[in-house]
């Protein structure tokens, strides 16, 4: 009993360092976002601002198109999200239920993908791109993310079919249902769960994406958030702390609110899945 007490113990104290590890970064992030000047080249900082003010974030909207920049943030996300799961379901079928030499090159591009750099894929996207004419244009970096997305959206809604019992479509086969309908009817509302995870992914990756933005957008009025925080930092590396911090800290609230909000549906949905077969 105390020695399952013990690793009880330390399993609560491992997780609580990790979340603390995990949170420390945002929390600090938000004490400088409040903080003023002074406070801020303070030789003593402390962790609650002794004077909260709103300066920094009315500041940072005043030098940047935070808003603009978080609305082609928004599109490139959504964009990307929604295509690459329409584009990964039915192929991620395929790649679970047929065996074949296709598949298995399919399943070994989508594993070697993963380890290509993002320097080896800039130049052939950048010249792709350039004579399609989308440079500078938030729907060519949908396209660039969607491609970036899609092998790991693969790889996880693949995961998801394999789970669907296989009876299940051929209950529906003997009913008379065809391969399409089979998958809209029966296939995709078990891969509901599966579904919300791989395009909350997708979202999340294209939300916070910041090399393929930098290199592809050109001007403000189409750059997203995270290379327009770029430019709270001076030519001689000097940040402007508390804009930046105020920038950033309403960059990361998207992505948090989006996964706060679809979390419980992607439990409720697996468990109700489970319950169903």
């Amino acid at each position: 009993m105390r020695t399952a007490t013990g690793a009880r113990v330390g399993q609560y104290a491992a997780l609580l360092a990790y979340l603390v590890f995990l949170a420390f970064p945002f929390l600090w992030l938000i004490s400088i976002a409040f903080k003023p000047p002074r406070e801020l080249a303070s030789l003593h900082p402390t962790w609650i601002p002794e004077h909260p003010t709103l300066d920094n974030f009315r500041q940072a909207f005043d030098e940047q198109p935070l808003l603009r920049a978080g609305l082609n943030s928004l599109l490139a996300a959504l964009g990307a999200a929604v295509i690459a799961v329409l584009i990964a379901t039915p192929m991620a079928y395929v790649m679970a239920r047929r065996r074949g030499r296709l598949t298995k090159a399919a399943t070994g591009w989508v594993v070697v993908s993963q380890a290509f750099p993002f320097v080896l894929l800039i130049i052939p996207l950048f010249l792709v791109l350039k004579n399609l004419g989308l440079i500078n244009s938030v729907p060519g970096l949908v396209m660039v993310y969607v491609v970036w997305s899609l092998p790991f959206a693969l790889w996880m809604l693949a995961g998801y079919v394999r789970a669907v019992p296989r009876e299940l479509e051929e209950a529906a086969a003997v009913d008379g249902a065809g391969r399409l309908r089979t998958l809209v009817s029966v296939t995709a509302p078990l891969l509901a769960p599966g579904i919300v995870a791989t395009a909350l992914f997708a979202f999340i990756t294209a939300w916070n994406e910041f090399f393929f933005a930098l290199v592809l957008l050109k001007t403000p009025e189409k750059q997203t958030l995270p290379v327009i925080l770029t430019h709270f930092i001076g030519a001689e590396g000097v940040a402007d702390l508390g804009p930046l911090a105020a920038a950033a800290f309403l960059a990361t609230l998207p992505s948090l609110l989006v996964f706060a909000l679809i979390q419980r549906r992607i439990t409720g949905g697996m468990l109700a899945g489970a319950v169903k077969s």
